[in-house]
């Protein structure tokens, strides 16, 4: 696909989701599931940069998400902090988290990576639930002020969604500029194998540290924006489940582009609604436990089927159509050029 092409994509795409609102006529609900989407989505684009081009794997992510939340809860509404200032308060916290549990992690490889940051997402957890002087404990955390922009707070659904928005959109910009550079085929490199990147010169432990740091404030930002949206919080948001959820989020939207998390989220969120509607109609007395079960299943299946997710999918059906069009567009060529000799050999 040339570039000119992905420009009109791109910029068709973005038109679609910033004229959402107007298409649904400010239907409240439709706009919170949209703004979940787009939280859900900065979360899974930061973990589709460290699985899917950094081949590493994090169970712990939902930690980062909640130390962005808890930040900005704790900072705007008990320290007095602008809502701007206590988010990038929460992302620098969530980088420097990173930083000082990756340099030991990373040490790990394949699935003793995975249990080392599930680990880190129990402690966390842990840290959640018991530090009720900070986070409120079980009982949560309330009254989180709303965002404000030039001293105007954002109220209503359709001015969050707005925001969120522009944070998804920067969020895929800044992701791709990242696959593109030196750092993305650094990172490409390791995923590959180790071996071969470190005879080349790359410093594996510093990538992967930078890749998991940038993931973390990705979840960091998202997590603050999640606080001051619902203006409630607690720590059963941030555990193992939702850490679980983002990953199931990836492996549906695939880890080969930067457009897997948005997809990843979007059908998650969907699905998880539809679900909350249809099951209580055919299996009354169910539990919240179907919806574990479900996605469960869903992982399973798209490991064994679909394993580089929707998006894989899509490229392959996308380079197909390109590829049919272009023959078809030179078989055209063809024909046309041999019409042009047939009627420059008669008139000779």
């Amino acid at each position: 696909m040339t570039d000119g092409r992905k420009r009109w994509l791109l910029l068709v795409g973005a038109a679609v989701w910033l004229g959402l609102p107007w298409l649904v006529f400010g239907n409240n609900y439709v706009l919170s599931t949209l703004i979940l989407i787009g939280l859900y989505a900065l979360v899974s684009t930061g973990m589709t940069l460290l699985m899917g081009y950094a081949g590493q794997i994090s169970l712990g992510q939902a930690a980062f998400y909640g130390i962005g939340a808890y930040a900005s809860a704790y900072l705007t509404a008990h320290a007095g902090w602008p809502s701007w200032l206590a988010l990038a308060a929460g992302a620098v916290l969530a980088a420097l988290v990173a930083l000082v549990v990756g340099i030991p992690v990373f040490r790990l490889r394949e699935h003793y990576l995975a249990l080392a940051t599930l680990g880190f997402g129990v402690i966390m957890f842990t840290f959640f639930k018991e530090w009720k002087e900070i986070t409120g404990g079980l009982n949560g955390f309330f009254g989180i002020p709303p965002i404000r922009i030039a001293g105007v707070p954002l109220q209503s659904d359709l001015q969050f969604y707005y925001l969120v928005s522009l944070f998804v959109l920067a969020g895929l910009w800044f992701a791709h500029n990242i696959v593109r550079s030196r750092v993305g085929r650094a990172l490409r490199a390791i995923h590959g194998s180790e071996v071969a990147a470190s005879s080349l010169g790359v410093n594996i432990m510093k990538y992967k540290l930078q890749i998991f740091m940038l993931s973390a404030v990705y979840a960091s930002i998202a997590g603050s924006l999640y606080a001051h949206y619902v203006t409630f919080i607690n720590p059963d948001l941030f555990g193992i489940v939702p850490s679980i959820y983002f990953l199931i989020m990836v492996v549906i939207g695939g880890t080969a582009s930067v457009w897997g998390g948005l997809i990843g989220a979007a059908v998650y969120v969907c699905l998880g609604e539809w679900l909350k509607a249809v099951v209580p109609l055919l299996l009354p007395n169910a539990g919240g436990e179907f919806e574990i079960v479900f996605f469960g299943l869903l992982l399973v299946v798209m490991l064994i089927y679909m394993p580089n997710g929707l998006t894989g999918v899509m490229q392959k059906r996308m380079r197909r159509f390109l590829e049919m069009g272009g023959r078809q567009e030179k078989q055209i060529a063809a024909v046309e050029g041999h019409k042009a000799r047939s009627i420059g050999g008669e008139r000779g």
